[in-house]
């Protein structure tokens, strides 16, 4: 069992988030666990666009969350606006240091750090539709469970796959 854990504590990093985005990532993700959701990292969607971290609640509800870590961060960052096509609420995620006052009114807010987060504001919803929910769903279980399986085998041809 403690090998299975070490394995998932090494999960790559791909390099493209700072140090403050994982740690915000590792506090959201474990207060969206907490909420009942379970959570891909980093997940390509139809739009071509990749979603921070996408949540799966046991109703099927999806939610995205964008990271921000920084206030030149958002600044430089307008794409999130196409995340909406492909959940039912948009969050944002940013450390306690980053001001709420620059995010957008119509999203959530999250405030993280590495070790939890608190939904500051919660998110509008607007409800996907079936045939959007069912490609989304289909993305979040082929992710996850590719990335089970280059874990189990990591010399695998599994990473072209994500």
């Amino acid at each position: 069992m403690s090998m299975q854990l070490t394995r998932l504590a090494e999960l790559p990093v791909d390099g493209r988030q700072s140090e403050t985005a994982l740690k915000v990532a590792r506090g959201t993700a474990r207060l969206l666990h907490l909420h009942g959701f379970c959570v891909v990292s980093e997940l390509s969607l139809a739009s071509g666009r990749r979603a921070d971290l996408v949540a799966l609640g046991g109703d099927g509800e999806i939610w995205i969350v964008e990271i921000k870590s920084s206030i030149a961060d958002f600044r430089a960052d307008q794409k999130w606006m196409d995340y909406r096509l492909h959940c039912d609420r948009l969050f944002f995620a940013t450390t306690v240091e980053v001001p709420c006052e620059i995010f957008q009114k119509d999203t959530g807010l999250i405030v993280a750090d590495a070790f939890g987060a608190s939904i500051v504001c919660e998110a509008p919803e607007h409800r996907l539709h079936a045939s959007t929910r069912k490609s989304m769903m289909l993305a979040i279980a082929r992710a996850a469970a590719l990335r089970l399986q280059a874990l189990a085998d990591p010399t695998g041809p599994y990473e072209a796959e994500f």
